[in-house]
């Protein structure tokens, strides 16, 4: 099942980003489907199908290199760079799926651009005496 759930995700991307079609997503997501994110806001499958739509209009002919895809039992992880058409920001995701029934159930991501990498590490690093 772990290879049958790597497939769908990559199919799923592959569709989105190939296509720009959201239409052809949506039969991959479970009705029930919940997307999550870094901060206590969540969405529906209606609601994040128009998130992505709205956010595709000005990234089409994003550049997406997939670097990873794991997976173990119902869950995929995928670790990507992405770059916004001609010569954008360039952003490393981490999206985490979590599917059930051949369908993708939930997904959590998150996104930092490279820009901002070095800035985000401050709270790692004490501060000096």
């Amino acid at each position: 099942m772990t290879t049958d759930n790597k497939a769908i995700v990559q199919r799923a991307l592959t569709e989105l980003i190939g296509t720009g079609d959201v239409n052809a997503l949506a039969p991959l997501l479970s009705d029930d489907f919940v997307h999550h994110r870094p901060d206590p806001k969540t969405s529906t499958k209606a609601e994040w199908l128009d998130a992505v739509r709205a956010a595709l209009t000005p990234l089409a002919g994003m550049h997406v290199e997939i670097d990873h895809v794991l997976a173990d039992g119902d869950h995929v992880v995928m670790h990507s760079r992405r770059r916004a058409p001609g010569g954008g920001p360039e952003i490393v995701v981490v999206d985490i799926w979590r599917l059930d029934g051949g369908l993708i159930a939930e997904a959590w991501e998150i996104i930092e651009p490279v820009s901002q990498a070095t800035a985000n590490l401050t709270w790692w690093n004490p501060p000096t005496r």
